[in-house]
């Protein structure tokens, strides 16, 4: 009796649907991102599972560009907040002014409701105001004055951070790091990449000269077509084992938690979704694993000395975990 996830199988329309409407996303985003397709692939996963992307890298890499050109792709609202250390929480989330004539109070909303927020340098802002997206990146809604305000659908939230320039700089919280369904690093272009990139905007083709390609409503198609993907029991427990096996590092003080296991399985689906099946496969969660897991990891100040890093110790969580058999490569 063959299995509903044989490699064989041939993926569902909705699937493929996903993989079609997704290469003509990631091909909008590429004309500004030059030489970085994994990256361009993997933010928009994480837009498909419904995540909050965090982009860390030096200055100068791209990291505002691929927010700004992945909003700039999509036919749907989106703002951008510079983080600074005196930016206040109702800087962000709105606030209630007094109307006169109605002798009540009225919220006003703030940046923060728009389809894409892109959180600009987001560790200058101070634990306070960070704190003040944590309701809002969870649950997708806030509460103000004993009243509860809805994001508008889809919403995600991308923010940038530098991990160079440490002054007047506050390091995020794990609650909020948790609540990034990914962690990216956009890096240095090849050498042909960057020269590309120079002739790119030579000719003028900026963020500011990209056409939407996909509407609100497109996405929401495409996410529902990305939660019809099916998840078979033994990847649900490969799944669990990996997130167990970094719980008994030596090197961590704090391994993966139960939102880290929903976070991959959640990254894996998508990932499915955008190759073209229609059913998760190990090499899904291989693939999301370190973008996924690794920022969740707390070191040991002994192993952080040692110079190990979040990416290698999920990297040897998965190989110590073996593979479901009915799903191994073939």
């Amino acid at each position: 009796m063959s299995s509903p996830y044989d490699a064989q199988q041939p993926a569902f329309d909705t699937a493929a649907q996903v993989a079609h409407r997704t290469e003509q996303l990631c091909a909008n985003i590429a004309q500004v991102i030059q030489g970085k397709p994994e990256v361009i692939r993997n933010a928009v996963i994480c837009l498909l599972a419904g995540g909050h992307l965090l982009l860390e890298d030096v200055p100068g890499t791209g990291k505002t560009s691929l927010a700004r050109a992945l909003a700039a792709s999509l036919s749907v609202t989106w703002n951008r907040i510079q983080f600074t250390p005196d930016l206040l929480p109702s800087d962000v989330t709105g606030v209630s002014i007094f109307n006169q004539a109605s002798a009540s109070f009225e919220f006003r909303p703030g940046p923060i409701f728009a389809n894409i927020v892109l959180g600009d340098e987001i560790n200058r802002a101070s634990p306070k105001t960070q704190s003040a997206l944590l309701e809002v990146m969870e649950e997708g809604t806030l509460s103000n004055d004993a009243l509860v305000y809805r994001m508008p659908s889809p919403f995600m939230v991308i923010a940038t951070q530098n991990p160079i320039d440490m002054e007047g700089t506050y390091v995020l919280p794990e609650a909020q790091l948790d609540r990034f369904l990914m962690k990216l690093t956009v890096g240095y272009p090849t050498p042909e990449a960057e020269a590309l990139v120079l002739r790119t905007q030579k000719l003028g083709a900026t963020v500011g000269q990209l056409s939407p390609v996909l509407t609100a409503d497109d996405v929401l198609e495409l996410m529902r077509g990305v939660q019809s993907v099916e998840v078979a029991p033994p990847i649900e427990d490969y799944i669990v084992a990996i997130a167990t096996a970094t719980r008994s590092m030596t090197e961590l003080r704090l391994g993966v938690s139960p939102r880290g296991s929903l976070a991959l399985l959640r990254a894996a689906r998508a990932c499915a979704a955008v190759t073209g099946r229609s059913f998760v496969t190990p090499e899904d969660v291989k693939a999301m694993a370190p973008v996924v897991l690794a920022h969740r990891l707390i070191l040991q100040p002994d192993a952080e000395l040692q110079g190990r890093t979040g990416t290698e110790l999920v990297n040897r969580a998965v190989q110590s975990v073996p593979v479901p058999r009915s799903f191994a490569h073939r």
